[in-house]
């Protein structure tokens, strides 16, 4: 059953998750012998949690262009495998020392700190080894040119320098202006959204102008959503949101919030969403679900 079938987001949303998950399962590798440790750490990072946003907006854009279903699983999967490294890692001793990821002990709490720095390296492997595969696409030029754009934004000039950037934020004397704040978030959450929204067209050959339509679309909608993150930190809790939080006033970092002010913050998250909505009128009524998907990433409680 497509995306396309659902017409409402948060069953899409659902139906995203459910059969995005189902595939990671199976793309997984398992065993009780050997390297089972490893497999195991990598499932318990990766399955049973999350909401699958940026797998939904794979599926969301891959209707757009009519792109077969097994396609755009395999993509939203490498997608959530890049995710899942990137949690295991940021949360470890060294980055943001975190002991609590969606309501349960993070990966190294669970196993330890070696076998959750090599699940992560394991994760991230995984993800272009599953986009390199025939069956993600059945077009060579396809499959490297999602291989390269993930590259792009998982790397140093993506969420891992995005990473760099928000650890040198906690020093003194560091540049906590907006513009080094949105550049850091571009970076680090927003590289990501950005590849998970356009790679429907990358899978359907797509024009250049649809393209950055749907770019465009991403860049103000991760902008939003990590304005809305920066919300959560100060008015949710630990129980709604899975994590701890006030972190980053703790360690003295700038944050959309603590610059804005959170009434700000609240309205400037509200107008990169309508911004973003109107990158998508190239697309008329078929993009009504991620039009949806503005609404819930400046509504969301966790």
């Amino acid at each position: 059953m497509p995306l396309s079938s659902h017409r409402q987001f948060d069953t899409a949303l659902a139906f995203a998750a459910e059969s995005v998950e189902r595939t990671m399962d199976r793309l997984l590798p398992s065993g009780t012998v050997g390297e089972a440790r490893v497999f195991e750490a990598m499932r318990y990072s990766s399955l049973g949690g999350g909401k699958r946003l940026r797998a939904f907006f794979v599926l969301a854009g891959a209707t757009l262009f009519r792109v077969g279903t097994l396609s755009a699983l395999r993509t939203a999967s490498a997608i959530e495998f890049v995710h899942a490294y990137s949690l295991i890692h940021d949360d470890l001793p060294a980055m943001d020392d975190d002991d609590l990821r969606r309501g349960k002990p993070t990966c190294h709490k669970q196993f330890d700190e070696a076998t959750a720095i090599l699940a992560g390296d394991a994760l991230q492997a995984l993800a272009f080894e599953v986009l390199a595969h025939e069956d993600t696409h059945g077009d060579p030029a396809v499959r490297t040119a999602l291989v390269s754009e993930l590259a792009k934004a998982a790397g140093a000039r993506g969420m891992v320098g995005g990473q760099m950037l928000d650890l040198l934020a906690e020093q003194e004397g560091s540049d906590q202006s907006i513009g080094a704040i949105t550049h850091l978030q571009r970076l680090k959450t927003g590289a990501l959204i950005s590849f998970s929204c356009t790679a429907g067209a990358i899978l359907g050959k797509a024009s250049d102008s649809l393209r950055m339509a749907l770019a465009g679309y991403a860049h103000d909608l991760g902008l939003a959503f990590q304005i809305v993150d920066d919300l959560l930190d100060i008015e949710g809790n630990a129980a709604e949101l899975g994590k701890a939080t006030r972190k980053d006033e703790a360690a003295g970092k700038a944050t959309f919030v603590s610059i804005l002010g959170v009434e700000r913050a609240r309205a400037q998250a509200g107008m990169l969403a309508r911004q973003a909505a109107a990158h998508l009128e190239p697309f008329g009524e078929a993009a009504d679900l991620l039009r949806q998907a503005t609404e819930f990433v400046v509504a969301r409680r966790t």
